[in-house]
């Protein structure tokens, strides 16, 4: 699994790019602002959801622009386009061979993951980002994941906007509801609970190393689909005090522990936060990689920038022979220690070289 072509059309800052990379490690070095991250933010369009910087799809295209972007990667034999057009600047259009495709069927074709500097705070931030988080890492092992998230938060929000309504709401139609509700959201908690538990295990079985072990576990609701069809009828009123659904997968969170302290990830020093994460990441890619006989693609933007030079090392061994890996940084040396080749470019004001 590697793309070897991607062209850039009217993407951020970049008017119009093509890349023609190897299939190990990819390294875009440059100056900051020069749009190295636009182009792993491009990447990230080929997986389901916003990309990694979840922003507006209007503000995707390049200023001065035409209003719409575009986004074409090759994978082997497959062809994936997406993008928008300038009359509908927010609604996203995908094509998987030239065919039209909804945006959730691109976990089918490949799986993409990503660290990104933002995320050094995911252990201290609320809990939605960890979810998000955790449903990146469960659909890279179970693409049918975002089928049953959209239509969960679908019903949910329909549910929300009928208990807000100031005439009763059919008791039917609630019912009809809250029985979609049940069905995806239970669906849902057990993919999120097979991915945190295949995860934890490996994490577990690894040694001691440069980059601190996680243990992992889902807190929150737990149940089928009939107990969270029951609890839904049950919290009608107070769901529709508080504005709300109060209860449910929608509530989950993941709570990470470093082993190596027994201590509570949010309670680590910003370093060892980073650490954690960075093992986490590199475990989840080597179990995709097993169990779906497809390495993901790497996207690791300013991955080296804060380690010393035995840590960076040791990460360029882990990830090498891992698939296709596209790295960040400020300055060129420091991927020196990149083992084998690499397909390195020189990002400036939008221009890659």
């Amino acid at each position: 699994m590697a793309v070897t072509r991607l062209v850039l059309t009217d993407f951020r800052n970049h008017a119009d790019a093509v890349l023609a990379p190897g299939p190990g490690f990819v390294v875009l070095s440059g100056e900051n602002g020069a749009g190295k991250t636009n182009v792993l933010e491009a990447l990230s369009l080929l997986a389901p959801g916003k990309g990694l910087r979840r922003a507006p799809l209007s503000d995707m295209a390049r200023q001065g622009g035409p209003g719409g972007f575009a986004v074409a990667a090759r994978l082997g034999d497959t062809e994936i386009g997406t993008g928008t057009q300038p009359s509908a600047p927010e609604r996203r259009l995908v094509r998987i061979n030239t065919a039209p495709a909804a945006a959730t069927s691109l976990a089918e074709w490949v799986t993409v993951l990503w660290l990104t500097p933002a995320m050094d705070r995911l252990f201290v931030e609320g809990a939605s980002e960890r979810r998000r988080f955790l449903d990146r890492l469960t659909l890279a092992l179970a693409p049918g994941h975002a089928h049953h998230a959209t239509r969960y938060e679908a019903a949910m929000r329909e549910r929300n906007r009928l208990l807000a309504d100031d005439a009763p709401a059919d008791p039917e139609w609630l019912t009809a509801l809250e029985a979609r509700m049940a069905e995806h959201g239970a669906a849902l908690d057990s993919a999120r609970r097979e991915a945190v538990a295949l995860l934890d295990a490996r994490l577990a079985d690894q040694p001691e190393g440069p980059f601190a072990r996680a243990g992992l576990a889902l807190e929150g609701w737990a149940g089928d689909a009939a107990a969270l069809a029951q609890t839904l009828r049950d919290s009608r009123r107070r769901d529709a005090a508080a504005g709300r659904t109060l209860a449910g997968p929608h509530r989950a969170d993941l709570a990470v522990t470093h082993l190596g302290k027994a201590q509570p990830a949010h309670l680590c020093s910003t370093g060892e936060q980073k650490a954690l994460l960075l093992g986490l990441i590199l475990a989840h890619a080597e179990l995709v990689a097993e169990r779906t006989a497809r390495a993901p693609i790497l996207l690791l933007d300013e991955v080296a920038a804060h380690l010393d030079p035995s840590r960076r090392a040791a990460l360029f061994d882990r990830l090498a022979g891992r698939g296709q890996v596209w790295m960040t940084g400020t300055e060129p040396a420091l991927f020196d220690s990149v083992p084998g080749e690499a397909t390195r470019y020189r990002v400036a004001d939008g221009r890659i070289g």
